[in-house]
């Protein structure tokens, strides 16, 4: 066994596409003792697993805002609560739309060098929404669905 977690199996591949240009094969690299680990096919999982726990977290703010809109003002952080969670909403959506148009900005205008500065504001501030939403989730975490005063909850 290796000691090295990842090595590379070959250097950069150049091959001849149908048109004669020259396009570079991305490296295949080996695991452990010789399994091998496609960067496609794990950016692809990467990018599925992103989006379900997008969802995930999506589903939790919408259950958690429907929960202080049915309990109302008996819990005592009300006004704070609605306030986070529906910032939390307005700000993943606004990521959901940031994310389509940066997906395509690189399938159709990415060689352009104004569009790649586009898109590296794009994907900067996406970067920085995903933070500040996940703050916005650990305060709400910390604050709590259930008030204090009623520990059961029949609906």
């Amino acid at each position: 066994m290796s000691d090295r977690l990842f090595t590379p199996t070959n250097k950069v591949d150049e091959v001849k596409n149908r048109n004669g240009t020259m396009s570079v094969e991305p490296q295949v690299m080996t695991v452990g003792g010789g399994k091998t680990l496609d960067p496609n096919r794990y950016a692809t999982k990467k990018t599925v697993a992103q989006g379900m726990l997008d969802i995930a977290l999506l589903t939790a703010n919408a259950s958690q805002l429907k929960y202080v809109l049915r309990i109302g003002e008996k819990h005592e952080f009300y006004s704070l609560m609605l306030g986070l969670i529906i910032t939390s909403l307005v700000l993943q959506l606004t990521v959901g739309v940031l994310s389509v148009s940066l997906s395509m900005l690189r399938d159709c205008r990415l060689h352009l060098p104004n569009y790649r500065i586009s898109a590296t504001v794009i994907n900067n501030l996406n970067v920085i929404l995903v933070y500040i939403i996940t703050v916005l989730n650990v305060i709400i975490t910390g604050f709590g669905i259930l008030p204090s005063d009623m520990t059961t909850v029949t609906f």
